[in-house]
C-alpha cells in the first residue's frame, strides 16, 4: 500500500525545490531540486521566464517521486502547496500567458521608477503611511511602473499581473489567486489592513481596472483549488489533489521553522539573506529601513 505524503514545491530564485513528507509521522521521505536559468544584464536586469519555474517544478517533483519510491516503494500525494521567491512580476495575457520574462526581486532597473513613485503619493511618510513600506528597487510596483514606461506595448497587453507562487498555483489550478504574505512584498498593499491600497494603484495608472488585474487576495492555509488534469499528468500525481493557497518563502519558512508566535528570530541565508519575526500586530519602521510585511498565519513579519 503506497504511504501517504505531502508535497511541498519552493521556486527559489537558482532552483525549485521539492520536499515530500511523511503524512503519519512529519518526516521527509525525499527531495527533488532542478535549477533555473538567469537572464542578467549590465544594467541591474535580472529576469527569468515563468515557464522555466513550470519546467523545474516538474522535473524537482518527479525526482523527489522517484527518489522516495526507490528507498521504500510509491506514494500517495494526498496535498500540497507551494511557496515562492517574493517581489516579481509576471505580467500575463488574456489567455493567462507570459507576455515576457518575469522581473526578478534582485531587478536593479526600478530606481528611477521607485523615486517618482514616491513623489507622486507625496513623499516617503505617506507612502509609509499608506502600506508599511517604501519603493523599493527589488518590490513589484515600481516594476510595474518600469513595465509601463519601458514596455508600453507588454503593459497594454498585460491583462493580470501576479506573484511567481501565484503563476505556480495558477498553472496547477487554473485558480487566479494570492495571499496577503506574498503579496505585501508588492509595495501595492496596505499590510495593516491586509488589502490593496487604493491609492498606489491610482498613483501607478488611474484608468486601469485593477480588480481585474491584481489576484484576489486568499488565506494561505486554504485550499486554493484542485490539481488540473494537464499539470497532474506532467508532475506525475493525482488530478484532483488538493492545492493549498501556499506563500511567499519567508512566509512560509517561518511556518516550517515554528516562528508562528512572538519571540523566535529567523535567519534565512539563501540567494539573499533575511532575518525576520513573528507580530501579532502590525510593526512599522518609521523611517522604513525594515520591511513591514505579513505573515501567512494572521500575523505580521517584520
Amino acid at each position: 500500500m503506497a504511504r501517504r505524503a505531502f508535497l511541498g514545491i519552493d521556486c527559489g530564485t537558482a532552483s525549485t525545490k521539492a520536499v515530500l513528507m511523511d503524512g503519519q509521522s512529519a518526516q521527509i521521505l525525499a527531495v527533488g531540486r532542478a535549477g533555473h536559468d538567469l537572464i542578467e544584464r549590465a544594467d541591474g536586469t535580472r529576469e527569468q521566464h515563468p515557464d522555466w519555474w513550470v519546467d523545474a517544478a516538474i522535473g524537482a517533483v518527479r525526482a523527489a517521486i522517484s527518489a522516495a519510491a526507490a528507498d521504500d516503494g510509491p506514494v500517495e500525494i494526498v496535498g500540497l502547496g507551494v511557496s515562492g521567491q517574493q517581489h516579481g512580476l509576471v505580467a500575463l495575457d488574456a489567455s493567462d500567458r507570459p507576455l515576457r520574462p518575469a522581473k526578478l526581486w534582485n531587478d536593479t532597473t526600478t530606481v528611477g521608477q521607485c523615486e517618482r513613485l514616491t513623489e507622486r503619493l507625496g513623499g516617503r511618510a505617506e507612502a509609509l503611511r499608506l502600506t508599511g513600506n517604501l519603493f523599493l528597487p527589488g518590490y513589484t510596483a515600481p516594476k510595474i511602473m518600469w513595465l509601463m514606461e519601458h514596455e508600453p506595448e507588454v503593459y497594454s497587453s498585460s491583462q493580470r499581473f501576479c506573484l511567481p507562487h501565484d503563476y505556480l498555483d495558477l498553472w496547477l489550478t487554473g485558480v487566479f489567486a494570492t495571499e496577503p504574505g506574498d503579496a505585501s512584498g508588492t509595495a501595492y498593499l496596505d499590510v495593516r489592513e491586509r488589502r490593496y491600497s487604493e491609492p498606489v494603484l491610482a498613483a501607478l495608472d488611474g484608468g486601469r481596472d485593477w480588480r481585474q488585474t491584481l489576484p484576489p487576495l486568499v488565506p494561505s492555509r486554504s485550499v486554493l483549488g484542485a490539481l488540473r488534469k494537464a499539470a497532474a499528468e506532467q508532475l506525475g500525481i493525482a488530478v484532483g489533489t488538493p492545492v493549498a493557497a501556499g506563500g511567499g518563502d519567508n512566509m512560509c519558512s517561518a511556518i516550517g521553522v515554528g516562528a508562528t508566535r512572538p519571540g523566535p528570530v529567523v535567519v534565512s541565508l539563501g540567494t539573499s539573506g533575511t532575518a525576520f519575526a513573528q507580530s501579532s500586530a502590525p510593526a512599522m519602521d518609521p523611517v522604513g529601513e525594515a520591511a513591514a510585511f505579513c505573515d501567512s498565519t494572521g500575523g505580521w513579519l517584520p
